[in-house]
């Protein structure tokens, strides 16, 4: 089934382009989506509206490519104005992943291969309720497609998706095996392997926060390292002083 943006665009699944052998394998939760800053006159509409799938898996923000595609995009002239939304607001995870988690333990983006435990981007609280209040009775004045992206599930990943995982980590040849936040844990690695841990916390209990450890995946031995959410790791938005503190020493130590 086809899911839409407002406005028009497709939602696509995101997934790893470059299928060389990687160093390791960076599991996520969910894609995320290109936001713009819908404006009518001098009026914010929404400072960050999602209006497309990103143009790769883990995307950076890149403000060209944002501006390219953001321009791309047909919006009646009534409705306003579509302009980037500001850095911050596109690719801070990925901005995460590659300064805060892969430059520390020596990698770069071409030794990693990326995954998501959903590849497609889905709404949150705030998305659903601009759109059923400012776009939805616009769209319909004027002829505009009705926006079909689920709501954020708190499901990402069930048995047959966490199978298409493994078979992409052993695609990957990845001897390391990074979670990012406790999903990752319970929803993918708590089904295909056993481990006595379904959350960081039980996961730093056992072995401390940036350790990893091994385990038995489909009869092939990983090294496992469950780290916290980038939202944790770069303070973005709501997060937990605890995890950020952790990781920063985390970080400081790897030097």
């Amino acid at each position: 089934m086809k899911y839409y943006f407002p406005f028009g665009e497709t939602v696509r699944s995101l997934v790893q382009q470059d299928r060389s052998p990687k160093k390791v394998f960076v599991l996520g939760v969910y894609a995320s989506a290109v936001h713009a800053r819908w404006k009518k006159g001098n009026k914010i509409v929404c400072q960050a509206l999602a209006v497309s799938s990103e143009p790769r898996i883990f995307w950076d923000g890149n403000p060209d490519e944002a501006a390219d595609i953001i321009r791309r995009i047909h919006i009646p002239e009534q409705m306003g104005t579509l302009e980037p939304a500001g850095i911050h607001l596109n690719g801070p995870s990925a901005r995460v992943l590659d300064n805060r988690i892969l430059a520390p333990l020596g990698f770069t983006r071409k030794d990693a291969w990326l995954c998501d435990l959903l590849p497609e981007t889905r709404l949150n609280p705030n998305q659903f309720k601009i759109i059923k209040k400012e776009y939805e009775p616009k769209a319909k004045l004027y002829g505009l497609n009705e926006v079909t992206i689920p709501i954020r599930p708190t499901n990402f990943c069930d048995l047959a998706r966490s199978e298409e995982i493994v078979s992409e980590l052993e695609e990957s040849q990845a001897e390391t095996l990074i979670l990012l936040g406790d999903v990752p844990i319970l929803q993918f690695l708590n089904r295909i392997a056993e481990v006595n841990y379904k959350s960081i916390q039980e996961y730093v209990d056992l072995y401390g926060y940036g350790n990893s450890s091994q385990t038995s995946i489909n009869g092939k031995i990983y090294n496992i390292l469950p780290l916290v959410h980038p939202r944790q790791i770069g303070a973005l938005g709501a997060h937990s002083g605890k995890w950020y503190k952790y990781h920063q020493e985390w970080e400081n130590n790897q030097r």
